[in-house]
């Protein structure tokens, strides 16, 4: 599918923007000719990636009802949209079930899931007025398989995931595509560092010995998933480092 549609740019909103898949996102949809309005929390990142890559922005946290009812009220005002990456999420900690900490997992649920839910409740009406539409969820491998040390975060994204299997089958019919893409191991400059609170030494070991993917490598999948003819849905997109066979298994060398 082409980024005009009846002789104008296609519009996308790019969720979690400021940093890593969400901001490579940005830059690879202005350069195929999208417009796109970038949105996350931080501004002054946002601001930055507008100055380089010409976007629109609009600060915002998807947990924060306020905040997402602004977008949405943004989003119509100026002009509609024809596809969300929804893209905010991520990881805290890595304990046992056991040991587990409860303000973790809720923080995760609610960035993850509800950040979501949240975002897509929002925009599939605006989606609905043209006609025509995208709804991307970048999950993760963790979406569909679990891995000790990792419930909390699997848990939340094996939820996402539910969210748009169940989506799907209850827009059947409508024109709008609901797309998941879901990265394996993905060396950003972020994912690891907030996980570990901050640890560089830990989270450099996560990727240590082979060669993960980069943000850039996702931002191609969910691109060449919205650029598909309107009448193909790519359902699920799983995209791993070729060092990586399931969520415990990595090929490393030198380690």
């Amino acid at each position: 599918m082409s980024s005009t549609v009846h002789g104008r740019h296609r519009r996308a909103v790019v969720t979690g923007a400021s940093s890593g898949i969400g901001a490579a996102t940005v830059r690879l949809l202005r350069a195929e000719g999208w417009d796109v309005l970038a949105t996350a929390r931080r501004a002054d990142r946002l601001a930055a990636l507008a100055q380089e890559t010409g976007a629109e922005t609009f600060v915002a946290d998807v947990t924060s009802d306020e905040d997402v009812a602004a977008l949405v009220a943004h989003v119509r005002s100026t002009g509609g949209l024809d596809a969300v990456v929804n893209n905010a999420g991520g990881a805290l900690g890595q304990d046992t079930v056991e040991d587990g900490d409860l303000d973790q997992w809720r923080a995760m649920f609610e960035l993850n899931v509800l950040g979501t839910l949240r975002v897509t409740q929002g925009l599939l009406p605006l989606l609905r007025e043209r006609g025509q539409g995208d709804v991307v969820v970048v999950t993760s491998t963790a979406a569909h398989g679990a891995y000790p040390g990792g419930a909390g975060y699997t848990g939340a994204k094996h939820a996402e995931r539910m969210l748009a299997t169940t989506l799907r089958w209850e827009i059947v019919g409508e024109p709008i595509r609901v797309i998941e893409v879901a990265p394996g191991a993905v060396a950003t400059e972020e994912f690891s560092l907030v996980r570990f609170d901050g640890d560089a030494e830990r989270a450099a070991k996560v990727y240590e010995g082979y060669q993960p993917l980069v943000a850039e490598d996702v931002a191609e999948a969910i691109a060449w998933t919205l650029a598909r003819p309107a009448h193909v849905n790519v359902d699920l997109l799983v995209v791993r480092p070729r060092a990586q066979a399931n969520n415990t298994t990595i090929a490393r060398t030198g380690v």
